[in-house]
């Protein structure tokens, strides 16, 4: 199979990628500058990784953009960090739902102000016909804290034990409906998980280069696309054995 097509795209493209967008506060003392101003570097560069996933052809895309134990950083962080939020949501939601872009919240939506929070569910709602490509916006989220979560929403529907399956739970997600990701990327060159996604995440990719996230452009993304077709999924399977079954 040639490494590459004819558009110069490599010949394997995710279905579902997942980033951690790391490296933001450290992008901004590099340049002598508050850890805020990384964050807003971040939430800029963004916007190009959506428009180079839409060139791509990736249909999910899902960045953590807010762990729960974020919220244990210095507070005039955490609150620099919802006002660039809210930002995004006033200046960018137009441009996003004109590229056909979904928007959806996994998490918990805890804590947030109502009125950052009924921009949230607006938000939503306004793109949930699109198709072009899904945003799983990780806000508040902890995979962890998803996991519990599941569990205790199968209890209080009378889930017996025996009915407990891997593909019923997945159905209690966050995510559910959406392919488990097929790559995770971790900027700044950190090599964890950091509870993201740690259940979808159980065969997926992972990648992780050293640029940080402000840094990590379309060149970067395309790089990761190649190392991810250099890849050899087994699913816990022998090479041997996804030979026979092609």
């Amino acid at each position: 199979m040639s490494a590459e097509k004819k558009n110069g795209l490599p010949e394997r493209i995710p279905t579902h990628i997942g980033i951690i967008m790391d490296g933001n506060g450290r992008w901004a003392l590099s340049r002598g500058l508050p850890r805020i101003a990384g964050h807003r570097a971040g939430t800029e560069n963004l916007r190009r990784i959506i428009e180079a996933c839409i060139e791509f052809g990736i249909q999910y895309l899902t960045i953590y953009a807010f762990s729960t134990e974020n919220w244990g950083r210095p507070p005039e962080e955490v609150q620099g960090l919802m006002r660039i939020f809210e930002d995004v949501i006033d200046n960018e939601l137009q441009e996003l739902n004109d590229q056909g872009v979904q928007l959806r919240h996994i998490g918990r939506l805890d804590g947030l102000k109502p009125a950052f929070r009924k921009k949230v569910l607006e938000a939503i709602e306004l793109t949930r016909n699109n198709t072009r490509l899904v945003l799983n916006i990780a806000f508040n989220y902890g995979g962890r804290d998803e996991i519990v979560c599941a569990i205790q929403t199968m209890i209080a529907d009378g889930v017996r034990p025996e009915q407990v399956t891997a593909e019923l739970v997945s159905q209690y997600l966050f995510t559910a409906g959406v392919p488990d990701p097929d790559l995770i990327i971790r900027t700044s060159g950190e090599l964890r998980s950091s509870n993201f996604l740690i259940w979808q995440g159980a065969y997926s990719e992972w990648y992780f280069p050293a640029a940080y996230w402000p840094d990590f452009d379309r060149t970067e993304l395309l790089r990761a696309l190649e190392e991810y077709n250099h890849r050899e999924r087994r699913y816990g399977l022998t090479a041997s054995q996804l030979k026979d079954m092609d």
